[in-house]
């Protein structure tokens, strides 16, 4: 057969927000197929068999049937294989832990070039997973050999290094299901939720209710054990010591048995339990010592290891560590005994995504030491029958939520108050925690701030917990009663007609309303009417920069098609949405938009966008525009000079329906069938009547946009009357008032 040429990636776009194919960020690839625009999947002999065994579960791909195997009755009737790339990729990314269901192919007006898009929570994820199908896909058209298991690790190594770790997913998942946008700060898992001055800031399972002091304080076990013990919390009595020989001084003074741990260790590093020998001691010493400032000793308490996850000043969580073991057979060494018996679970990995880690038995100093305690060596064979303890700690997984004594979780709550962590990670010892704590000799050993919350999501025993929500209950509470947590006004407005001035006037009035307001639009970048920047920000990263203001309480967006096409939408979701016009056809032709009604997929975006409490601005002039009404999930306003167009009257017919009109020379606000006048047309002018209005429909938008807003009729004559259209220079402030 002969080889066919690799199909050409003539183009790949990341849209970073809503676009129009899909709510969230996706990546868009334009590829040309080249001569395989004439052979569909069941012309090329072998494909389908070769694809289907590199990748069995494309079965599980409903496609356009809808149901299971819907893809794989496309492979067999013929399908085009852009078609076929798009579900490979998306095939890629759920193997490599990264579950994507979201793809679409089309056809463009250029023969054999498609457009692909699938689902990119991460951009250079997608774009590895775009390069290893494309090298699988071409493999199985030309029957050449493909590491299926090595291009899958490919992608989960870059998953892996640029996705958000699973404590911090979880909460930004939480606030997602409570309708709570997220913007990423940086590579790693620092993360804004919210928009503007409704954002909360987390880095991993810290907040930015998280203070500086109290995380010093975490880290120096010595310290917080002091004041924990000043305020009655039972923990154990401790040294801090400075060589092996100290180690073995404090043991004697504090009585065996003894823990060594580091001062300011976590995830049990370093940390050696139930010490009772002065070679063991010293030799611990020498474990923690590389952990940690500090070494310190302290008396141990008999019991299970627990972490009591404290948010707000609850317990959200617990759960409970084990001794780890292995069992002797008479012929397995101890090295293969803890793969065989304990590194084979899957449960264990190196990932964060494991609860349980991989034990080394060779290299960790921490099992070599519990094994010397018995005198074993890796290497050793234990006899049949024999328990061979491998670790003491470090190894908490159960889950004993349910389990936790009334007074046990009050001692945790007055632990992380003490040391003034609001999320706190409470490690504690006791023999059962159903029961009071100092009845038992119980004891606190360690309070940790950004403790990981894997534990809790995925024990090893027992039911996961929802603490991401409980963090995000705690950065945005319930009793607030906002209706839309962690979100400020944000209006968008799309379109080419007067779209600036709108943008600029509805700012304006926001800005006599007492928000401080922020504006990106063609003219530049305003924050509370201060230019900051006079590059044109009508677009993703200007309008990104003011949601990512924690001043700006609303803000003021312009969008056109060329930047929906090319970023998607900054915002997620809007208060108001404008739509004054589809023009602009003519400028987008390497977008493959050629024809009028294309402009309609384009717009709807802005519209589709709009939340259920908001409400969509729409020129009804313009029956394009006015036909996106029916896409809104909120309010919709219309805006005529004429009152009496066909469009505007059936809206009105709804008891409910509003609109901004001209009726006799003034502008009316009506609903349904009231009307209320907001004055004379020739009246409402800028500059205090120095400068002529813009075109009236220019105004009707701005209007419409205001009220959307709930801005009262006064203050919008008022703002209207009082907006200076020429713009200020960068660095200086808009001083205009009102007038007395």
């Amino acid at each position: 057969m002969a080889k066919f040429n690799d199909i050409q990636l003539l183009r790949i776009n990341h849209l970073r927000g809503p676009n129009i194919w899909t709510y969230r960020p996706a990546l868009e690839v334009w590829l040309d197929l080249g001569a395989l625009e004439d052979y569909p999947s069941n012309t090329l002999p072998g494909f389908n068999e070769r694809l289907t065994a590199w990748l069995p579960a494309l079965i599980e791909h409903h496609c356009g049937v809808g149901e299971r195997g819907g893809f794989l009755e496309r492979l067999q009737e013929g399908t085009w294989c852009g078609h076929v790339l798009e579900h490979i990729v998306i095939e890629l990314l759920n193997l490599a832990g990264m579950p994507t269901g979201f793809g679409q192919t089309r056809s463009t007006s250029v023969r054999g070039v498609y457009r692909m898009v699938f689902r990119a929570r991460e951009e250079q994820v997608a774009r590895v997973a775009l390069a290893q199908g494309h090298r699988l896909i071409m493999a199985a058209i030309n029957d050449e050999p493909f590491d299926v298991a090595a291009a899958v690790a490919l992608v989960r190594t870059e998953v892996d290094d640029r996705y958000l770790g699973p404590s911090t997913a979880c909460i930004v998942t939480a606030a997602g299901d409570r309708g709570i946008p997220h913007v990423r700060l940086n590579d790693g898992n620092l993360v804004q939720l919210g928009y503007g001055a409704s954002q909360r800031r987390i880095w991993t399972a810290e907040s930015e209710y998280t203070s500086a002091i109290a995380e010093g304080i975490a880290s120096d076990k010595d310290l917080t054990k002091s004041l924990l013990k000043s305020c009655g919390v039972p923990v154990p009595e401790g040294q801090v010591v400075d060589s092996p020989a100290e180690a073995w001084e404090a043991a004697q003074d504090i009585g065996l048995p003894v823990v060594v741990k580091p001062s300011n260790g976590n995830h049990g590093r370093g940390v050696t339990l139930d010490l009772r020998k002065q070679a063991d001691i010293e030799a611990a010493w020498y474990v923690a010592e590389p952990e940690g400032r500090e070494v310190m000793v302290e008396r141990f308490i008999p019991g299970d290891e627990h972490r009591l996850l404290v948010v707000g000043g609850k317990v959200v969580a617990a759960a409970r560590g084990e001794l780890v073991s292995i069992t002797g057979n008479g012929r397995s060494s101890v090295a293969e005994l803890i793969d065989s018996q304990l590194n084979s679970d899957p449960r264990r990995g190196h990932e964060e995504e494991y609860p349980l880690e991989l034990i080394d038995a060779r290299n960790g100093t921490a099992v070599l030491l519990e094994l010397k305690r018995q005198d074993l060596t890796p290497d050793s064979i234990p006899a049949a029958g024999r328990q061979v303890v491998v670790q003491r700690n470090g190894n908490v997984a159960v889950d004993c939520t349910d389990d936790v004594h009334p007074e046990v979780a009050y001692i945790a709550q007055l632990a992380a108050r003490v040391v003034g962590l609001d999320i706190a990670g409470i490690d504690m010892v006791a023999q059962d925690i159903s029961k009071p704590l100092h009845a038992q000799g119980g004891a606190i050993v360690e309070v940790n701030a950004g403790p990981g919350l894997l534990m809790h999501l995925k024990p090893a025993v027992g039911a996961p917990r929802p603490v991401g929500q409980a963090i995000a209950e705690h950065l945005f509470p319930s009793e607030d009663g906002q209706a839309e947590p962690g979100r400020i006004p944000v209006v968008g407005v799309a379109g080419t007609r007067g779209s600036s001035t709108i943008a600029r006037l509805v700012a304006w009035m926001l800005h006599l309303g007492g928000r401080f307001t922020g504006l990106a639009c063609r003219e530049g970048m305003f924050m509370n009417e201060r230019c900051v920047d006079t590059r044109d920000s009508a677009h993703w990263a200007g309008a990104r920069r003011l949601l990512m203001s924690q001043m700006v309480q609303a803000a003021v967006i312009e969008n056109d098609a060329r930047a929906i096409l090319r970023d998607g939408l900054a915002y997620d979701r809007c208060t108001v949405g404008v739509v004054t016009d589809m023009d602009g056809m003519q400028d987008l032709a390497e977008f493959d938009i050629h024809e009028q009604e294309q402009m309609t997929r384009v717009l709807r975006t802005q519209v589709d966008v709009v939340l259920e409490s908001g409400a969509a601005v729409l020129n009804a002039a313009e029956p394009q525009v006015a036909d996106l009404a029916r896409l809104c999930d909120g309010d919709v306003i219309l805006y005529a000079t004429d009152p009496d167009l066909p469009v505007v009257v059936a809206h009105r017919a709804s008891e409910q329906g509003r609109a901004v009109l001209v009726r006799g020379g003034n502008v009316v606000l009506a609903t349904g069938s009231s009307e209320k006048s907001l004055g004379a047309l020739s009246r409402l002018t800028f500059g205090r009547g120095e400068t002529p209005a813009p075109d009236p429909l220019t105004l009707l938008a701005a209007i419409g946009a205001a009220w959307a807003l709930d801005i009262a009729p006064d203050l919008i004559a008022a703002g209207i009357k009082t907006f200076e259209p020429e713009l200020p220079t960068a660095g200086s402030p808009r001083t205009s008032t009102l007038p007395l």
